[in-house]
């Protein structure tokens, strides 16, 4: 049994900006696990941090762990036009994930919001969102244990999946339904499929191909990965995903390119590259969990 005592040491890792970014990542994933209204309440006071980077991870965790006790936190988050693209677009992806209806309307609001990334993602939240109703079922559990943005689609023919993915003219939605399915499948024509992702279509839909990569680890996808974080005309959210997604991977052609680009002139992108190799070195060791916040909290003691 976690005490309260043990979340609270536990945030106040989190949100102490003097401790280094990747501890403040283990503590963050540490609390994401163990859930309730005391992991959401510490994680919700980091969204004053200045590092785009967490911000954005604090909102992709809080959907994950869906608790509809986030969902004021996520709302003021998607409302805050001071908050980075890439922070309002997850706290966006968040409340379609967490799944409760009444924040449709909202949603139906931003997806019509100037910044692109912003109004992409609410636009699939409320997809997603119809979906779950008209369905009357959750999406099932994927393979990787994440909540996803949309539900994979039936089809499981990789040349027909690649298709629908770089083809610019289906609408999101069904791009990400072939995403999914495609990861979900698993094989190395797949993730060479999803790869070409990388070289299409929106940034969201880019970032979001890095994250699905990452999620698969699977090496062959390493080059396309490198060739998207080296790209000085990427977008930033997009390079950041790649970088974390060579970190979750972990093989040993990812370590140079992840410490050269450390020192970046894009914060969210230094800071990835950071991140990444502590994942690197977890994936890499016999840790038993990247989690790792309660049992270093316990072994202290």
């Amino acid at each position: 049994m976690v005490t309260e005592e043990e979340v609270a040491a536990i945030g106040r890792t989190l949100v102490d900006a003097s401790q280094p970014l990747p501890a403040r990542f283990r503590a963050l994933f540490t609390l994401r696990n163990l859930g309730g209204r005391a992991a959401v309440d510490w994680i919700s006071r980091a969204f004053g941090d200045g590092s785009a980077l967490l911000k954005h991870e604090l909102a992709y965790c809080l959907g994950q762990m869906g608790d509809e006790a986030a969902i004021p936190v996520l709302i003021r988050v998607l409302q805050d036009t001071s908050q980075e693209p890439m922070v309002r677009h997850e706290a966006g992806e968040a409340l379609g994930a967490i799944g409760n209806p009444d924040v449709l309307d909202i949603l139906k609001c931003y997806s019509e919001d100037p910044v692109v990334e912003v109004a992409e993602t609410c636009q699939l939240a409320v997809r997603r969102l119809e979906w779950l109703k008209e369905n009357k079922q959750e999406l099932g559990t994927s393979p990787y244990l994440s909540v996803d943005p949309a539900p994979p689609a039936e089809e499981s023919d990789v040349a027909e999946l690649h298709r629908t993915l770089l083809d610019e003219s289906r609408s999101l939605f069904d791009r990400y339904r072939a995403m999914f399915a495609l990861r979900n499948l698993g094989s190395q024509d797949a993730v060479l499929a999803l790869a070409d992702g990388l070289g299409c279509g929106s940034a969201l839909f880019r970032h979001e191909i890095g994250f699905v990569l990452g999620q698969m680890q699977q090496e062959v996808c390493v080059p396309q990965l490198t060739a998207a974080l080296r790209s000085p005309t990427e977008s930033p959210m997009v390079r950041h995903e790649c970088a974390e997604a060579l970190g979750s991977i972990a093989h040993p052609s990812c370590l140079e390119t992840l410490r050269a680009f450390t020192q970046d002139k894009e914060r969210v992108v230094r800071e990835s590259c950071q991140v990444a190799l502590d994942m690197y070195e977890y994936e890499n060791s016999a840790q038993f969990q990247y989690a790792d916040g309660l049992c270093k909290l316990q072994a202290s003691a």
